[in-house]
């Protein structure tokens, strides 16, 4: 399998764990006082950011949004953790990670 391809597809796999981990409760409540559940979450999140990462390193211009943020936050999850706070993890889930998803199905697809 092309490299490409494969962190692609960790980067799906990542995105669709984070879904089922919070498919019963979509709450930031629940998210919040759930410490295994950030630990879940910011798990994968480091993840797709080496995969990331990786694929910058391949194709410099790949076309996934905010590429460098996602690459950022995983330096902060990994090296800042202490600097971590649920509601910027949140916003992450909430606001970035679908828009992620649609862009690496869509070069997926490409591919």
């Amino acid at each position: 399998m092309d490299r490409r391809i494969k962190l692609l597809n960790d980067i799906l796999l990542c995105i669709g764990n984070i879904e089922n981990y919070l498919y019963s409760d979509k709450s930031f409540n629940n998210y919040e006082s759930n410490s295994l559940l950030q630990d879940a979450v910011e798990r994968n999140l480091i993840t797709i950011g080496e995969a990331t990462n990786a694929l910058l390193k391949i194709d410099p211009s790949i076309k996934i949004s905010d590429s460098r943020k996602i690459v950022n936050a995983r330096n902060r999850l990994t090296h800042g953790y202490d600097e971590v706070d649920a509601t910027q993890i949140w916003s992450i889930v909430i606001k970035y990670m679908p828009i992620l998803k649609m862009e690496v199905e869509e070069l997926i697809k490409q591919s």
